[in-house]
C-alpha cells in the first residue's frame, strides 16, 4: 500500500448537512463496521454512548457463524454473532465462520455464494447485510425505538489504487445499510472519526498523525484538526495523507507464541544426532499453523494427526513430541493462541508475563519479558514504524511539523510499538484514544453534526 496524499474515493460524507427531525427522539446511530471488531454509538444528552453489543462489551468481533446442523424445516441456517460465533468455531461445531467480511467489499466475490454446510449456501453480500442488520437490531433494542438514519465509518480507501472498485465498495455498503432499513446513510472517514475526540480539546489548528493499529492492519492518516474546523460535515480535505500495512495484533500474537510457547512443543528443536550428520531441526510447518488463528483447525485433520504421531522418533527430547500431540489431539491450539495474546497484553501492562501451560503438562510455565516480546516482533515493528514515516513524507510534511500522535486500536497497548512510532516524531504530543471504540465515538459525534439534535 503506497502513501496517498489526496483521497479521491467518493464518499457520502460529502452530502449536504441534514437538519434534525422534530420527532422527539434521536432516530440516528453511528456504526463502526470494522474489519476485526465493530461498535455502535447512540446520541446521549450532549454526547454519545456506546451500545453494549454483548454483555459487558461495547465492541463485538466482526464475525458470524452459520450452523450446518440447523434443522431442515428452517430454511436459513442459524447464525451466531461476535464472541459466540468464534466460540462455536473454536469448539469445532459443524458450520462456517465468516470474519473480516469488510475486506470483500469492492471485490468480485460479493455476488458469489459459499457453502456453509448442511446443503446450504450464502452469498457474501448477504453476509455483510446480515451483520449490519444485527448491529441495527442491537442499537434499536438499546435505544428503545427505531433508528432510520446512520453514519457509517469508512476507510479513506476500501481498495488501494482502484477508484472504480473503491466506489463500488462504498456503494455496496450503502446498499446493505438501506436494505436493513436505514433510509438516510452518510459516511465519515475513520481517521477523521478517530481524531474528532482529540479535536474537541484543541485550541489551535494542529496536524495529527492518527495511528489505528488493530488486529489485521496498521493504518496511518495525517489529519488537520482545529477549532475552526470543528462541527463541519465535510472533512475530506482535512486528510492530507493515508498509508498502511497489513501487519498488526494477530501477527504479533503469532510471533509471541512462536517465541515463548512453541519451543516447549519442539519448535526449532533438533532431531537426534546421527553419525556423520549435523543435527537438523524438526519440521516447523505444524508450529506455524498452530500459531496462525485461521489455520489451527487444519492441524486437527485425522491424516495430519497420524502424520505427526509417526514423527515421534524425530524428536531428541520426547517431551516435545508428547506436548505437541496433546495440543493437537485435545484441540488446544486456540487456547494456546489465547495464552499468547494474553501474554502480549500482560507484557504491555506489566513489562513481563508468566504463561501457565498446565493444560499441556502439569506445572509447565513459560516466561516472557518485554525485551523478548519486542525482539520477536522486531521485523513487523520496523515495517509499521516505516509506514508511519512514509505517511508524513507522502504529504510533503516534515516530521517536526506533526503536532500530535493519536493512538487507537487494540494493538496500541503495546508500549514498544508506541515508543518506536513516537521516536520518529519527537516534537509531537502523544494522545491515547479509546483503543477499541474511539472511531465509533467519533462517528457518533459526527452523526450529531450531520443529523442535528431532536
Amino acid at each position: 500500500m503506497q502513501p496517498t496524499t489526496a483521497p479521491c474515493a467518493p464518499s457520502a460524507a460529502s452530502a449536504p448537512r441534514a437538519r434534525g427531525r422534530q420527532t422527539g427522539v434521536a432516530d440516528f446511530v453511528a456504526i463502526d463496521f470494522g474489519t476485526s471488531n465493530s461498535a455502535v454509538a447512540l446520541p446521549d444528552g450532549d454526547g454519545v454512548r456506546l451500545v453494549a453489543l454483548e454483555p459487558g462489551h461495547p465492541t463485538m468481533p466482526t464475525a458470524v457463524f452459520y450452523r450446518a446442523d440447523t434443522p431442515p424445516p428452517q430454511v436459513e441456517a442459524e447464525r451466531l454473532y461476535g464472541r459466540a460465533a468464534i466460540a462455536a468455531y473454536v469448539e469445532g461445531l459443524d458450520g462456517r465462520l465468516m470474519r473480516s467480511m469488510k475486506s470483500i467489499l469492492g471485490s468480485s466475490l460479493l455476488d458469489q455464494g459459499t457453502d456453509i454446510g448442511g446443503g446450504r449456501s450464502v452469498r457474501y453480500r448477504d453476509v455483510v447485510t446480515g451483520f449490519l442488520r444485527r448491529l441495527k437490531v442491537l442499537a434499536e433494542r438499546e435505544a428503545g425505538h427505531a433508528v432510520t438514519r446512520v453514519v457509517l465509518g469508512r476507510p479513506v480507501f476500501f481498495v488501494d489504487d482502484d477508484a472504480a472498485r473503491d466506489a463500488q465498495a462504498a456503494a455496496t455498503l450503502e446498499a446493505a445499510a438501506r436494505q436493513v432499513g436505514f433510509t438516510e446513510v452518510q459516511f465519515q472517514f475513520e481517521p477523521i472519526a478517530a481524531a474528532l475526540d482529540h479535536e474537541r480539546q484543541v485550541t489551535r489548528e494542529q496536524l495529527v498523525l492518527v495511528a489505528d493499529i488493530g488486529g489485521g492492519t496498521s493504518d496511518f492518516s495525517l489529519v488537520r484538526v482545529g477549532p475552526s474546523r470543528r462541527g463541519r460535515a465535510e472533512r475530506r480535505d482535512d486528510i492530507l495523507a493515508n498509508h498502511g500495512v497489513h501487519l498488526a495484533g494477530t501477527d504479533f500474537d503469532r510471533h509471541v507464541e512462536l517465541a515463548s510457547i512453541m519451543p516447549l512443543l519442539g519448535y526449532r528443536a533438533l532431531r537426534p544426532a546421527r553419525p556423520g550428520e549435523a543435527p537438523r531441526e524438526v519440521p516447523t510447518g505444524v508450529y506455524f499453523d498452530l500459531a496462525t488463528w485461521h489455520l489451527i483447525n487444519t492441524v486437527y485433520a485425522p491424516a495430519r494427526i497420524a502424520e505427526l504421531r509417526g514423527m515421534k522418533s524425530w524428536y531428541a527430547d520426547p517431551r516435545h513430541h508428547t506436548r505437541l500431540m496433546r495440543a493437537v489431539q485435545e484441540r488446544l491450539g486456540h487456547a494456546l493462541a489465547a495464552a499468547a495474546e494474553q501474554a502480549k497484553i500482560d507484557v504491555a501492562l506489566q513489562g513481563r508475563a508468566e504463561i501457565d501451560l498446565g493444560l499441556l503438562e502439569r506445572g509447565l510455565h513459560a516466561g516472557l519479558q518485554e525485551s523478548q516480546a519486542a525482539a520477536a516482533i522486531e521485523a513487523d515493528l520496523e515495517r509499521i514504524v516505516q509506514a508511519a514515516a512514509e505517511t508524513v513524507r507522502g504529504a510533503g510534511i516534515k516530521a517536526q511539523a506533526v503536532d500530535a500522535l493519536y493512538f487507537t486500536g487494540g494493538s496500541t497497548g503495546l508500549r514498544p510499538l508506541v515508543d518506536r512510532i513516537a521516536a520518529g516524531f519527537p516534537a509531537a504530543e502523544r494522545v491515547r484514544g479509546d483503543r477499541f471504540a474511539s472511531v465509533a465515538q467519533g462517528l457518533g459525534q459526527h452523526a450529531r453534526v450531520v443529523y442535528g439534535s431532536v
